[in-house]
């Protein structure tokens, strides 16, 4: 992979995540009740709706994060080389997750 095919996939990683992250993190539609009440009914739907879509507003998050972290070593000149060990990440591994800092090694350390 090039310098250039690398950016422009974690542009488009960017841009899916904020996507998703918009589409989550929206308010609840005026008059939606968000409660925890004894029986099931449209409030509690409504709240274990919500926590899960807070958890994965939070992954998303992490996700874009990395990301960005991605993009910013691209920049310098550091994308491909792990942050913890300084060793070459592999490019099948970077190929498959183009977001990674890390190689495998450290990554299940």
């Amino acid at each position: 992979m090039t310098e250039a095919s690398v950016r422009r996939a974690l542009e488009q990683k960017k841009r899916e995540l904020l996507s998703d992250l918009d589409r989550l993190t929206e308010p609840p539609k005026e008059g939606a009740s968000v409660g925890f009440g004894k029986r099931v009914g449209d409030g509690t739907t409504e709240a274990v709706e919500r926590l899960a879509t807070t958890a994965a507003a939070k992954s998303i998050s992490r996700s874009l994060e990395d990301v960005e972290r991605a993009l910013t070593r691209l920049a310098e000149g550091t994308y491909g080389s792990c942050e913890v060990c300084g060793d070459v990440i592999p490019r099948e591994r970077l190929e498959a997750l183009p977001a990674t800092s890390r190689c495998v090694g450290c990554a299940t350390a």
